[in-house]
């Protein structure tokens, strides 16, 4: 079960957060602590990043991280005040390509996804998809359950211009769980979500325990910054999320938290 990264604060390198931790997300795909399904996160990887004009950029693989040989060098280069990162552990029958690769972005949002929505293509794929504008409809270009939960939530925003992502993503999980029980499976949705000046991330799931997702902030290693990952990457005070709650951490490392 795909293990995620999410880093807010002061413009720095993507390869100190991404290479240098104890338990770094690299060090994760092939010794994780906390997954509860699966064993390695093999099935590839992606960073997203924001550029100095806001624009978001990103590079995915379908190898595991470890076996990616450009990556240590172009995270020296990469920089920006705002990165996620990802490694994936595909659910049994989605293929294994680029299109399914995360972060997927829309405009300037990226958006990374751990966990998984059981007999999605049986149970919901069909009722997410008829909800869907067209142009939201026609974005879509992989097969995977995250990148239809990312479509749910830009739909709620195409209709609604002065949601939040917060009240968006809020929506959506509540449309979710409705859907879950009616159709008698089990969602597991751990996300992050940014436009690059601030990250909003869930931990949620219809049936307990939910995957893991912690924060900290204000690290030595990492001053002036926020941190949301899988797994905790070295010692100090990671924060747990609490089940079916979404936090909203702004540019100014402030925090705010609600219950789904």
């Amino acid at each position: 079960m795909c293990r995620l990264l999410a880093y807010l604060g002061k413009q720095i390198p993507l390869y100190p957060l991404l290479y240098q931790p104890q338990h770094s997300l690299v060090v994760q795909s092939y010794q994780p602590r906390e997954m509860i399904s699966g064993v390695v996160n093999a099935d590839g990887f992606g960073v997203g990043w924001y550029g100095s004009d806001g624009e978001a950029f990103s590079y995915r693989h379908t190898i595991p991280i470890w076996n990616d040989v450009n990556l240590p060098g172009l995270s020296r280069f990469i920089q920006s005040n705002c990165l996620l990162a990802y490694v994936r552990s595909a659910t049994p029958g989605q293929a294994l390509d680029l299109s399914n690769s995360q972060p997927f972005n829309y405009k300037n949002l990226l958006f990374i996804h751990n966990g998984r929505i059981d007999n999605f293509r049986q149970k919901l794929y069909r009722k997410i998809r008829a909800t869907l504008s067209n142009e939201i409809y026609s974005w879509i270009g992989g097969s995977t359950d995250s990148e239809h939960i990312l479509a749910l939530i830009l739909n709620y925003l195409q209709a609604n211009p002065d949601w939040s992502v917060e009240t968006a993503l809020h929506s959506t999980l509540l449309d979710l769980q409705a859907w879950a029980e009616e159709c008698q499976t089990n969602a597991q949705i751990n996300v992050v979500i940014s436009d690059g000046q601030e990250l909003v991330a869930a931990r949620y799931t219809t049936n307990p325990p939910a995957p893991s997702l912690y924060w900290i902030q204000h690290t030595e290693e990492f001053p002036n910054s926020v941190i949301v990952a899988s797994e905790p990457l070295f010692r100090g005070d990671w924060q747990s999320f609490s089940e079916n709650s979404i936090i909203r951490l702004g540019d100014k490392c402030d925090i705010r938290s609600q219950t789904v």
